[in-house]
């Protein structure tokens, strides 16, 4: 009797072929991609009255820092307002998008805009893209059915809590919130404590800097602080201002390209009156 050789089916468990596909391309010389980082600090908190949002305003491009003083709470209707870190183009179409369907929603049934309904909108949009819209956000707002507080991940996941932190400084403001949150806090007491937080990441996380914005949302009402605290004042200006003499920066070529105007006749039938 001839012996008969079975192919057995794979066992269960983690499959390596491609760590050594990716030590393959390593040796011929493949640079793996590398992540994007971005700097940013978002806090939010639910008081006795509302919602407080706050973010810092230094927008980053690798180790430079382009704005000093971005704005990153956005508006999404006059109840809810959106706290975004990530891609800043990304966090700006994102909300924007879903802040136009809010209105045309409102336009539509006559009604206030509810939170939740934001937040369907906008986890929605985020899951499709499978995490490539690099938007983190934190939402909130108050609707008939009281405050509301989220956060929003890249690929769609939320979270529902009392007091949030996004970004790259979320460690150091999370500290604030943790060893200092209290339920039914007052308006002074809340702007104070989310102020704090966004200072411990500016101070704590290269990334983030600059200003502290706040967002305080009640019922019926909203009121946004731009630069609350400034915990970063230019410490010298010069009085003469800043004059650099010519010849500092050296010229490597000049190219003069003259323009002239083209102007093309066509001719044909008149048009009749």
């Amino acid at each position: 009797m001839a012996n008969t050789t079975f192919e057995l089916p794979p066992k269960g468990g983690f499959s390596f072929d491609l760590c050594r596909r990716n030590e393959m391309l390593a040796k011929k010389g493949v640079q793996p991609p590398s992540f994007r980082k971005t700097g940013t600090t978002i806090v939010g908190l639910v008081f006795k009255d509302g919602v407080i949002l706050g973010a810092d305003t230094r927008a980053t491009e690798g180790p430079i820092v382009c704005d000093k003083n971005c704005e990153k709470i956005h508006y999404m209707a006059p109840n809810i307002y959106c706290c975004g870190a990530g891609t800043a183009a990304d966090t700006e179409a994102v909300t924007d998008m879903v802040s136009s369907q809010l209105e045309l929603h409102r336009y539509a049934t006559g009604r206030e805009s509810r939170v939740v309904t934001a937040l369907t909108l906008l986890k929605s949009h985020l899951y499709s893209y499978q995490g490539h819209v690099s938007a983190a956000l934190v939402l909130g707002g108050v609707d008939c059915t009281g405050p509301h507080l989220h956060t929003i991940y890249p690929h769609g996941s939320t979270d529902t809590l009392p007091f949030a932190t996004m970004g790259s400084g979320s460690l150091a403001a999370m500290a604030m919130f943790e060893s200092r949150y209290k339920e039914g806090m007052t308006r002074e007491e809340g702007i104070k404590l989310v102020c704090g937080a966004i200072c411990s990441g500016i101070f704590n996380d290269l990334g983030s800097g600059s200003n502290v914005d706040v967002c305080v949302i009640t019922k019926g009402q909203r009121e946004y602080l731009r630069n609350y605290a400034l915990p970063n004042p230019r410490t010298y200006v010069s009085s003469k201002g800043y004059s650099f003499a010519k010849g500092h920066t050296e010229v490597l070529s000049t190219k003069i390209t003259p323009l002239k105007e083209h102007v093309q006749i066509i001719e044909g039938d008149a048009m009749e009156e």
